[in-house]
C-alpha cells in the first residue's frame, strides 16, 4: 500500500494527480489540523505520526511525504508507532531553520485563523498558505468562511532530520526539486548520500510536475 502525506497547510487532494498513476491500494489521509481531520492538542511530528498510525493498514507500506508529511513519513518509519514502513520517501523537507524562521513559524501559530465572507476569499487564502491550489481546505463556520488549518500547527518546530534518517527501519528516499529554495539538494547530502533531484521542478513537485514522482514510486 501507498500512504501519502501531504505539506503544512495542504490537503490530501494534492496528490490526486499522482495516485492516478498507481495501480496498487493507496491512503491518503489529511494531517491533524489539516481538512477534513480535526486538530489536536500539541503539535509535534511524534504526536502527527500517532494520529497518522491510527489510520494506517498493519500491513507493509510505501510513505511518500512532502515537506511536513515527509518528516511525519520518516517519524512512521522508525517503527515506533506499529507502523510498518518499507520506504519511505521525502519530497522537498525542509532541513535548515534559522532561529529567526521558527520564531516567525510560532508566531504564526498563536494567530487566529481569519475568517472571509465567501468561499472563494477563504480557498484563496487557504492556497496561499499551502503554496498550492485548494478546494478541500475551508470550513464554513460563524461568520462566513474559513480555512481549516489549525493555525497552531505551524508551531511544530524543528525536525531532528538527522536522528529520524538514523531511527528509521525502512529504505530511506530523499528528494527535491532542482529549483526548491527550501530544500537544496546539497543540504539533503548531508543526509544521504545520493538525494535525488527532479529537474526543472520547485518545492510543489507533486502539483507542478506529478509525473515526475514515477520513478520514485517504480523504487518501492
Amino acid at each position: 500500500m501507498l500512504v501519502l502525506l501531504h505539506g503544512l497547510g495542504a490537503t490530501g487532494e494534492v496528490w490526486r494527480d499522482v495516485v492516478g498513476d498507481w495501480e496498487g491500494s493507496w491512503l491518503v489521509p489529511d494531517l491533524p489540523g489539516h481538512g477534513r481531520s480535526s486538530g489536536i492538542d500539541r503539535y509535534s511530528f511524534g504526536a502527527l505520526a500517532a494520529e497518522v498510525a491510527k489510520v494506517v493498514p498493519r500491513e507493509p507500506v510505501t510513505v511518500v511525504g512532502h515537506s511536513l508529511g515527509g518528516v511525519v513519513g520518516l517519524a512512521l518509519a522508525s517503527g515506533w508507532f506499529g507502523v510498518e514502513v518499507t520506504t519511505c520517501v521525502g519530497v522537498g523537507i525542509k532541513v535548515r531553520w534559522t532561529d529567526e524562521e521558527l520564531a516567525k513559524a510560532a508566531a504564526l501559530a498563536g494567530k487566529p485563523q481569519k475568517v472571509f465572507a465567501t468561499r472563494e476569499e477563504a480557498e484563496e487564502r487557504a492556497s496561499k498558505m499551502a503554496g498550492v491550489p485548494l478546494r478541500h481546505g475551508v470550513s464554513e463556520v460563524d461568520g462566513g468562511w474559513a480555512p481549516s488549518l489549525d493555525m497552531r500547527a505551524f508551531g511544530v518546530g524543528r525536525p531532528d532530520m538527522a536522528g529520524l534518517v538514523m531511527a528509521s527501519q525502512a529504505h530511506v528516499v530523499l528528494a527535491t526539486g532542482e529549483n526548491d529554495p527550501m530544500s537544496p539538494q546539497e543540504h539533503l547530502k548531508e543526509l544521504v548520500p545520493e538525494p535525488v533531484v527532479i529537474p526543472g521542478a520547485g518545492h510543489n513537485v507533486h502539483v507542478e510536475s506529478p509525473s515526475s514522482l514515477r520513478p520514485l514510486l517504480a523504487r518501492t
